[in-house]
């Protein structure tokens, strides 16, 4: 995450002092500028970008009908596999391939993993912020490999990664430039595989998520209209905007999203959800719209970004599960971090030394039956009191001719009908039970239909 905010505070708007003419100027980082001059690895990556756009030319989207995304995504990712060790040998420094690891996991593995992570997945079609995550991953390696000029003159590892304020310069305000030109090269490259192949969205939350590919535009972004920062020491703001920034609100309006989209990667990034999507704004990106009406300025919304970030990309298991861990980018866990929370499922489980002790001291399944019974206490009804006694199980529901006497001990009355014999005649039957005609006594009478006659 320190990677992320050290880029993040980068973005804001600064004052530089000009040593030659003796003064200071407030500059911004805007997308495209002029009069720029790259290192020989900015400019490099750049090519290396390129080419990659230039497969897509090669590999035209399939014209058959389809419910999800273009297969010949598929065809497209395929020749980058094929080229992609070539490519790099070609566009990256030697002596960033060629890197002595302690372990046999070479640089250029983990390198081209990385790159080829970024472009989205080619099994299920869909490209993700777990995608874009794995490009910032693929210039932190190169950084770390030395790939980017470190010397004084020269801070390009710092610019396109991580953006730390050493001093502020003239040298430090191209070296902004080219961190925003890399991102927005490749977004624009991200941009294109999505329109051509129509890719789906990845894990996306659909008109509840922020947006339904990406997320470090908004990021960026919003710190790009942030307040001017005087000094290095000065704290990353949190309220307010740099003035003559464009309100939140504006990007419902058409035009003024078409004005700032050169300019601003927050802007760009709403312009092409209007390339995309039709209808009312509010409507397809609700979460976007909630946004633009914050009043306490552009560092009001970079800092609930930064928030949403660490909560819905860095801590989201379907986005971390795709991303790889190798000598570079290890898995370490923090000492220091809270333990997640439990479930129910798992709270209820008894502790292990209760378990051990249950086994030891069990004597039988009647004895672990009973232990549980006497640990539950079932919930009673409001109107139950202890004096209820529990009902006999050899109660039965008794017709409505029986008599009382036989009610009287059911238990008893069961006992005896179960050792009397059947009879064995109809003499047997008592006189109270014989079916008679009138039915005062015994069985009911029963029910005749109307048509019945007697024949006596």
């Amino acid at each position: 995450m320190a990677f992320v905010l050290q880029l993040n505070r980068a973005m804001f708007p600064c004052i530089i002092r000009d040593d030659v003419e003796n003064e200071t100027k407030t500059h911004v980082w805007e997308l495209e500028a002029s009069n720029i001059t790259f290192s020989e690895t900015v400019v490099q990556l750049r090519g290396l970008l390129q080419q990659l756009d230039r497969i897509i030319d090669e590999v035209p989207p399939d014209p058959g009908p389809r419910r999800f995304g273009n297969v010949s995504f598929r065809r497209w990712y395929e020749l980058v596999e094929e080229r992609i060790a070539t490519l790099l040998e070609c566009y990256l420094p030697p002596k960033v391939l060629l890197f002595n690891s302690q372990t046999k996991v070479k640089a250029q593995d983990e390198l081209q993993s990385y790159l080829l992570g970024s472009f989205g997945s080619s099994q299920r079609l869909d490209y993700g912020t777990g995608h874009e995550l794995s490009f910032l991953a693929f210039l932190g390696c190169i950084w770390k490999l030395g790939g980017f000029d470190q010397s004084a003159s020269a801070n390009e590892e710092r610019g396109i990664v991580l953006g730390v304020f050493q001093s502020y310069a003239e040298q430090y305000y191209i070296d902004v430039l080219t961190a925003l030109t890399m991102l927005l090269r490749y977004l624009q490259l991200i941009r294109r595989l999505i329109q051509t192949y129509t890719l789906e969205p990845a894990g996306s939350h659909g008109v509840w998520g922020l947006d339904d590919h990406f997320f470090l535009p908004y990021l960026f972004g919003s710190a790009q209209y942030g307040p001017v920062l005087s000094s290095s020491t000065d704290p990353t703001p949190v309220e307010g905007s740099r003035a003559n920034a464009p309100g939140p609100g504006d990007v419902v309006q058409k035009q003024a999203v078409e004005r700032e989209r050169t300019k601003n990667m927050y802007f760009s990034a709403i312009g092409f959800i209007y390339d995309v999507k039709k209808g009312p704004f509010w409507e397809h990106s609700p979460i976007l719209y909630d946004i633009s009406g914050v009043r306490a300025g552009w560092a009001k919304i970079n800092k609930g970004m930064i928030k949403m970030f660490m909560a819905e990309v860095l801590s989201k298991f379907p986005v971390v599960q795709h991303f790889y861990f190798g000598t570079l980018f290890s898995w370490e866990q923090d000492p220091t971090a809270a333990p997640p929370p439990m479930s129910a499922h798992s709270t209820n489980q008894p502790a292990h030394g209760d378990l051990k002790s249950l086994k030891s001291d069990r004597k039988g399944p009647s004895a672990v039956a009973s232990s549980n019974l006497a640990q539950q206490s079932g919930t009673k009804a409001p109107w139950a009191s202890q004096s209820m006694a529990v009902p006999n199980p050899f109660v039965g529901t008794a017709a409505p001719w029986a008599r009382n006497s036989s009610a009287t001990d059911p238990t008893v009355a069961f006992s005896n009908r179960n050792s009397q014999q059947p009879p064995t005649s109809l003499s047997s039957v008592p006189r109270d039970m014989e079916p008679n005609k009138s039915g005062s006594q015994g069985m009911p009478p029963t029910t005749r239909a109307p048509w019945a006659k007697d024949r006596e």
